[in-house]
């Protein structure tokens, strides 16, 4: 079995963004040289997430706004009296998981219609980094 294992690093321009990282994850599978296998793609913090979705504005719009409404910020959090302010970015974390399992079909992501791969921030503006690890044949 073939592995190979690739850092993204990010340090997104606004503090909450969504990121369309698919063809990123395809080039780390073609230099694996693989046909058969996975790929995990997992966010390295935890105030950021990992998802499959559609590549569409407003479905990326109704999930912030989702994730905005069931996280909101507050100055009450329990995790604030640390010194930091992000208590959402965790909360918002955990609804867009840490991390997503690919196949890899003839060497390529074997994904249905519109699926794509997407990294979501919560607390951006400072580096960091997304692991992805290729297994297969």
């Amino acid at each position: 079995m073939k592995t190979l294992t690739e850092y993204l690093w990010f340090n997104t321009k606004k503090k909450k963004e969504l990121i369309n990282i698919t063809d990123e994850v395809q080039k780390v599978v073609t230099k694996s040289g693989i046909k058969e296998g996975l790929v995990l793609v997992s966010a390295m913090h935890i105030t950021a997430g990992i998802f499959v979705n559609d590549e569409e504005e407003g479905i990326k719009n109704d999930l912030m706004q989702w994730a905005e409404n069931l996280a909101p910020f507050r100055s009450d959090y329990q995790h604030h009296r640390t010194g930091e302010t992000n208590a959402d970015a965790h909360l918002k974390s955990i609804l867009f998981h840490h991390q997503v399992i690919v196949p890899v079909t003839n060497g390529k992501l074997d994904f249905g219609p519109w699926q794509q791969i997407f990294y979501a921030e919560f607390d951006g503006q400072r580096r960091k980094r997304v692991i992805i690890k290729v297994l297969g044949e």
